[in-house]
């Protein structure tokens, strides 16, 4: 078998599998191989932190039951690569990336990961990140985890910003160590490293898909999403891990529950459509970015969309005031659960484990944990009550509700993940697609944003931008 599948789409895998020309098993063999030679070997990308022992044998028993009774679904027998603060309750870790959890087996798969199991993917690993999602420490590199190490950037070892949280998940995808990838995001964390690694990334609204499982940060702004090469393949996750979970009420309110995201992959997606720019969240971006994201309003433009300039946005937020309070609440309710023989079953305790470990734990400190251990967990606080009031008049009312609404706009575009903050403290969605690299190399994304449960339109306007583009390109890894 040639690496011709390497690259390839979930629907062109599944016609390969259908017509006998490749089973599962194949498959997986296939990315162990390219695990192997670029995870730890040649640019040492470091995106895998555990490979799922019984991945070869869950392809296997796929392949007997595509034979038996046909597919599932688009998923069956797909690959995908879980990031590392996401419960599998297998004979894998999860672990955030941290040297205090190093031993820890969830009791049950986090419920979208149930959801994958039941769509007939195949958990390949779980992927390495920025430790605790990039919510330990100020002065943490994106990509970096005291148990694994730096993630490196595959088009540009070294050189070129991994993005995070979910940085190994990004790399990962990037360099095709799977077809699928789940990352999670509480402000940026997919936007961020899938636009820095050539993907698409699907920031739902939070809601859309269950929390239950995931390492929490947040409550009001955690969510997990898809990470893949092609907004199609984004869609078909998204549609897999869309689903009722009674142990998280936020997912009592999506009125998409029943989707078929696929539905709306439409070249014809920007036709009629108008796109709201907000010229300050492009301020700090280089010229060359720019130039970018002046390209491909251009293209936008010639797809019949109408670009409707210098949006007013707030800029100015609450900082990590919500988050800081709402972590020690959600971890204290995560940690309570851990087996006994663990080190720590509280932030207090995680704290003191790191200070009584600092020469691997505490390379870059512990300064949001040490903030966050200081308040009640209770959320009685008025700053917290108060800030989180202004994040939702701000990010909302305020924000891209006024400026969706006043200007009758289908979303709002921003490159990379320059406006990832007032959509997550909105708890929006948002989709970034490639626009196309920098002379040396360094990948560049558009990012659009919509209202709360807007998937649809917005996979309708980043499939046409995509298609009539096709900016990606697969990173040169043997270099």
């Amino acid at each position: 078998m040639t690496n011709v599948y390497l690259e390839a789409s979930v629907v062109e895998l599944q016609e390969a599998m259908e017509s006998g020309k490749l089973t599962a098993k194949e498959l997986v063999l296939t990315f162990l191989e390219q695990i192997a030679a670029y995870n730890q070997n040649g640019p040492k990308l470091n995106a895998i932190l555990e490979i799922n022992p019984d991945a070869l044998f869950l392809a296997e028993s796929l392949d007997n039951e595509r034979t038996e009774k046909g597919a599932r679904g688009l998923l069956h027998g797909i690959p995908v690569l879980i990031k590392d603060n996401i419960n599998t309750g297998d004979k894998m870790h999860t672990t955030a990336g941290s040297v205090a959890l190093a031993n820890h087996y969830a009791k049950e798969d986090a419920f979208l990961v149930k959801k994958l199991r039941e769509a007939g993917a195949v958990i390949l690993g779980k992927t390495n990140l920025t430790e605790w999602a990039n919510f330990i420490a100020m002065d943490m590199p994106n990509g970096f985890s005291s148990l694994g190490g730096q993630v490196l950037n595959p088009y540009g070892p070294g050189k070129f910003d991994v993005g995070g949280s979910s940085a190994g998940t990004g790399a990962a995808i990037a360099a095709s160590f799977a077809p699928l990838g789940i990352g999670t995001e509480t402000s940026g964390s997919i936007l961020s490293p899938a636009s820095s690694n050539s993907l698409v990334g699907i920031k739902p609204t939070v809601g859309l898909i269950s929390r239950t499982g995931v390492i929490p940060i947040s409550s009001s702004q955690d969510t997990a999403g898809p990470m893949t090469r092609t907004v199609a393949d984004a869609a078909i996750l998204l549609g897999a891990l869309t689903a009722e979970d009674i142990n998280d009420p936020a997912t009592t309110i999506n009125p998409n529950r029943l989707a078929n995201y696929m539905e709306y992959l439409n070249t014809d997606g920007l036709k009629g459509k108008k796109i709201g720019v907000s010229r300050t969240y492009l301020e700090g971006v280089s010229e060359e970015e720019l130039q970018l994201i002046e390209s491909a309003l251009e293209v936008m433009k010639k797809l019949g969309a109408t670009i409707v300039e210098d949006i007013d946005l707030p800029t100015k937020f609450k900082g990590l005031t919500v988050m800081v309070h709402e972590f020690k609440n959600g971890l204290n309710a995560y940690l309570k659960n851990v087996d006994s023989n663990l080190s720590a079953h509280s932030l207090l305790e995680l704290i003191q484990y790191n200070q009584n470990h600092a020469d691997t734990a505490l390379k870059y400190g512990q300064k949001i944990f040490l903030e966050s251990e200081s308040k009640s967990g209770r959320l009685t606080e008025s700053e917290y009550i108060e800030a989180r009031l202004e994040d939702i008049r701000l990010s909302q009312t305020e924000g891209i509700d006024k400026a969706i609404n006043e200007n009758n706009l289908d979303a709002l575009l921003f490159i990379n993940n320059y406006g990832a903050g007032i959509a997550a403290k909105a708890g929006y969605p948002s989709i970034t697609v490639p626009a196309g690299y920098t002379e040396e190399g360094k990948p560049v994304g558009v990012t659009f944003t919509g209202l709360a449960f807007s998937e649809p339109n917005l996979i309708e306007l980043a499939y046409a931008y995509e298609q009539a583009t096709n900016h990606r390109r697969a990173p040169q890894l043997d270099l």
